[in-house]
């Protein structure tokens, strides 16, 4: 089974951007929705993938994804998935003993910009660096899946 151990963090200033090591576009859209789960598209980096996720609020879900074909990604966008799409650039930030993801988001979400941790299991520690803020992990506006139907420029 896979499992995702995530810790989510609002982003302060601009420190960052000096110690990115990759910046990659992501467009990503949701093909369903439910109280128990969450099912994906992803396209970034020329490669696309369908990630099955359980929805419920925490640092550790389940989670399951597989490579697809991109044209057919680029399909289930243009017919399946539910609007306004996730627009954003995932740069890599190393920090201490770890990679951060930092996602800057962009369209109906321009102005969020979020810091994520993954770890290998939900006590193990970890440095925090100056621009991380405040905790968002266990804020459901934060997940992707919501910022579909109630995007940050609607806060």
């Amino acid at each position: 089974m896979g499992v995702e151990i995530e810790r989510k963090f609002l982003v302060i200033g601009e420190a960052w951007r000096g110690q990115a090591f990759s910046e990659t576009g992501y467009r990503q859209g949701y093909l369903a929705n439910q109280s128990n789960v969450s099912v994906r598209v992803r396209i970034g980096g020329g490669k696309a993938f369908l990630n099955v996720k359980s929805a419920h609020l925490g640092i550790r879900r389940d989670e399951f994804e597989y490579p697809i074909p991109v044209q057919d990604a680029e399909e289930m966008f243009d017919t399946l998935v539910q609007q306004p799409c996730i627009d954003k650039i995932r740069y890599l930030v190393r920090h201490g003993e770890h990679v951060w993801e930092i996602d800057v988001f962009s369209g109906a979400n321009e102005g969020l910009v979020v810091a994520e941790i993954e770890l290998q299991s939900e006590d193990e520690p970890f440095e925090l660096p100056d621009w991380a803020g405040e905790e968002v992990s266990h804020d459901p506006r934060y997940l992707n899946v919501n910022l579909v139907h109630h995007p940050f420029r609607d806060w």
